[in-house]
């Protein structure tokens, strides 16, 4: 079994630059950003001294309500233990979008699982 990564995934609705170079300053570490061709921050990630924060600016076109810009991040680069993963947490739940490969070459997927908890998968191209 490879090692995953659990960590909060934060939909920062359009301000994750700005977040992250506050959670930079608060906690240290180093943030990477990754943007679109729209410019939008797709991916963030902050690690500082053990801790670990994922987010991005999220889709204009699909604006969290208050509570659901959470979610829990699961990570790695074991296909068959992530794809499973992600089947067992999405049954009773509901699969908001399946695993579905991304530029990066990463597989990512979104689904609340029967506990109302949100999860993104994302299945590094290893």
């Amino acid at each position: 079994m490879s090692k995953i990564q659990l960590s909060p995934y934060v939909n920062f609705q359009g301000r994750a630059r700005e977040a992250m170079e506050f959670y930079e300053k608060a906690l240290g570490g180093s943030a990477d950003l990754q943007t679109g061709p729209d410019g939008r921050v797709a991916y963030a990630r902050l690690e500082a001294d053990g801790a670990l924060i994922v987010g991005s600016d999220g889709h204009p076109k699909f604006a969290p309500t208050v509570g659901d810009n959470m979610a829990i991040a699961l990570n790695g680069a074991d296909k068959e233990q992530l794809s499973r993963a992600f089947t067992a947490l999405a049954e009773g739940g509901q699969l908001k979008a399946p695993l579905t490969k991304q530029p990066s070459g990463a597989e990512v997927g979104y689904l609340t699982d029967k506990f109302g908890i949100n999860w993104i998968v994302s299945i590094d191209n290893a």
